[in-house]
C-alpha cells in the first residue's frame, strides 16, 4: 500500500482530499458482502422505501393540457402544463397518467370536466389536474385546479388562481407551486421540492465559483466571482444564507476559510480568518450555529462557532484528520463525520459537543467520504469506495445499520445531499465523462442530469 504524504504535503481535486487522502490510497479490498453487491432484499427494501416515504400505493393523476385563453396566452399555457407534469413525475409518490389515454374533450373550467371519462379506461385516473392561463402584456392569470375523478361529489383537491408577470421565469414558479399544492396534498401535508433550489460549485466561468439553480436544473446562475476556488457550499436551515469553504488570505498566506454568502443581499458576508485549513462548513437545525474542519491547532479537528464565526471550539481530539461533519437535522444531537484516525476514511457518530464518538462499522472494509442526514434524522447517505476503486452511493439506516446500495459502476458518485421532503437525492458523477450534477428518487431510481456545461461538483439541496 502507498504510504500516506504528510497532511501538509497533499495535493488533490479539492479540499477533503488534502485532509483526506482516501483517493489516492491504494491496496486490496475484500470483497463486499451479499447484501451490498447483491439485490437488496426484500426486508431492505421494505425499511427503506417506507423511511423515504416511496413505499406507499401511488394515486394515478392526470394532468390534461392547460387552455390558453388567446393565442398569446399558447406559450406559456403549454410550459406551464409541461413543468407541471415534469414535476409530478419526479415526485415519487404517483404515477403520472400519459396524455395518449385522456379523453378528447379536455376541461379547462370545473364545469366542463366529466369524472367517468377520465376515472374510467384507458386513463383509469384517480385525480385529473386542469386549468387555463390568460395573459396581457402586463399579467399572466392562471386557474388551476384538482379533481378526485372517483368522487363526483367531492369539492376541488386544489384550487388556486396564480397572478404575475408575463414572463418564463414567472410561470415555472407557478407551475412549480401547484405541484408543490399537489404533492402537499396526496402526501399528508408533507411539502414537495419543485421551489427549492441546489447550490453548487461550477468551473464554467474559467474559477471554481458558488451557483445556484432550481431544483430541476433550470435558471442555472452563478452566486460569486471571487476568481478563486469555492467549494462545500451548504444551505442554512431558511436557506437564507450559504456556507462554503473558500480560499482567502489569512494571516500572510492564501488558505481554505470559512465564507458566507447571503441571498437576500445577494453578496458575500464577512467572516473572521482562521489559521491553517478550514473547510467542509455545517448548520446546526436552528441555523445558530456551524461546525467546520480546521487545522487551526494543528491536525484538522472538529471545531463549532456561531453563526457569524465568532467563538470557534475544538470538538475532537483524535490522531488522525477529521471533516465533513454533518449534524442531525431532526434531533440536532448527534453529528455524522468521516475520520481517519483508524488509518483509512471511516464513517463515525459522536454527540453535538463532540462527546461519545464512536465508529459506525459497515460490512465491509473501504473508504467512506460525504455523510448526509436524511431530513427525518434516519438515514445517512454517503460514497464509499467499492474494492474496483469506484466511489457509490450508500444509505444506511442510523439505528440498525442496514444498509442498500443506490448507484453502482456508473462513473465515480460523491457528495450525496437530501431533498427537504426526504424522497430525493442530489449528488455529483463522472457517469458522462465529466463531473456533473445528478438527482435521483432516494432508492436510486430515475437518475436525470442537471448540469451540461463546464466541471459541477458539490451539490447541497435548500431545505426551503
Amino acid at each position: 500500500m502507498n504510504r500516506r504524504p504528510p497532511l501538509g504535503k497533499l495535493r488533490g481535486r479539492n479540499l477533503e482530499e488534502n485532509v483526506l487522502p482516501h483517493r489516492k490510497l491504494a491496496g486490496s479490498l475484500l470483497l463486499l458482502t451479499a447484501l451490498l453487491l447483491g439485490a437488496w432484499p426484500a426486508a431492505a427494501q421494505d425499511w427503506f422505501r417506507t423511511g423515504t416515504g416511496l413505499g406507499v400505493e401511488k394515486p394515478r393523476v392526470a394532468v390534461a393540457d392547460f387552455a390558453p385563453r388567446s393565442g398569446a396566452a399558447q406559450p406559456h399555457s403549454k410550459l406551464f402544463t409541461d413543468v407541471v407534469r415534469e414535476d409530478l413525475q419526479f415526485s415519487g409518490i404517483l404515477d403520472l397518467v400519459s396524455p395518449s389515454f385522456y379523453p378528447k374533450q379536455v376541461p379547462s373550467v370545473p364545469a366542463e370536466l366529466k369524472p367517468l371519462d377520465w376515472n374510467e379506461p384507458p386513463a383509469s385516473a384517480h385525480l385529473a389536474a386542469f386549468g387555463n392561463l390568460s395573459e396581457s402584456p402586463a399579467e399572466v392569470a392562471i386557474e388551476a385546479w384538482l379533481y378526485d375523478v372517483r368522487n363526483t361529489s367531492a369539492p376541488a383537491v386544489v384550487g388556486k388562481v396564480y397572478r404575475g408577470a408575463p414572463t418564463d421565469a414567472q410561470v415555472r414558479k407557478f407551475a412549480h407551486q401547484f405541484a408543490d399544492e399537489i404533492v402537499s396534498k396526496l402526501s399528508g401535508g408533507l411539502p414537495g421540492v419543485a421551489a427549492t433550489q441546489i447550490a453548487f460549485v461550477s468551473t464554467r466561468t474559467g474559477a471554481k465559483e458558488l451557483w445556484v439553480m432550481d431544483y430541476d436544473g433550470a435558471n442555472q446562475r452563478p452566486l460569486t466571482s471571487l476568481r478563486s476556488i469555492s467549494l462545500t457550499p451548504r444551505w442554512s436551515p431558511d436557506a437564507s444564507r450559504i456556507a462554503f469553504t473558500c480560499y482567502a488570505a489569512a494571516y500572510g498566506v492564501v488558505s481554505p476559510q470559512i465564507c458566507m454568502f447571503s441571498m437576500d443581499t445577494g453578496h458575500p458576508v464577512a467572516m473572521p480568518r482562521f489559521r491553517g485549513t478550514n473547510s467542509a462548513p455545517a448548520w446546526s437545525p436552528d441555523g445558530s450555529q456551524i461546525i467546520f474542519s480546521s487545522s487551526m491547532q494543528g491536525t484538522p479537528e472538529l471545531f463549532v462557532m456561531d453563526a457569524n464565526g465568532n467563538r470557534p471550539k475544538r470538538l475532537t481530539f483524535a490522531s488522525g484528520a477529521s471533516t465533513s461533519p454533518a449534524w442531525n437535522p431532526k434531533t440536532g444531537q448527534t453529528v455524522a463525520f468521516v475520520s481517519d484516525r483508524g488509518g483509512i476514511p471511516q464513517l463515525y457518530m459522536m454527540n453535538a459537543d463532540g462527546t461519545n464518538a464512536q465508529k459506525m462499522d459497515l460490512p465491509d472494509m473501504g473508504y467512506v467520504i460525504d455523510p448526509a442526514w436524511s431530513p427525518n434524522g434516519q438515514l445517512l447517505a454517503f460514497s464509499w469506495r467499492r474494492p474496483n476503486g469506484n466511489y457509490d452511493l450508500y444509505v444506511m439506516e442510523a439505528a440498525t445499520r442496514q444498509i442498500v446500495e443506490l448507484t453502482r459502476d456508473a462513473g465515480r458518485n460523491e457528495r450525496p445531499s437530501w431533498a427537504p421532503d426526504g424522497r430525493h437525492l442530489v449528488f455529483e458523477s463522472t457517469r458522462g465523462g465529466s463531473r456533473q450534477i445528478w438527482e435521483m428518487l432516494a432508492d436510486g431510481t430515475q437518475a436525470r442530469q442537471l448540469t451540461q456545461t463546464g466541471a459541477n461538483e458539490s451539490p447541497n439541496w435548500s431545505q426551503k
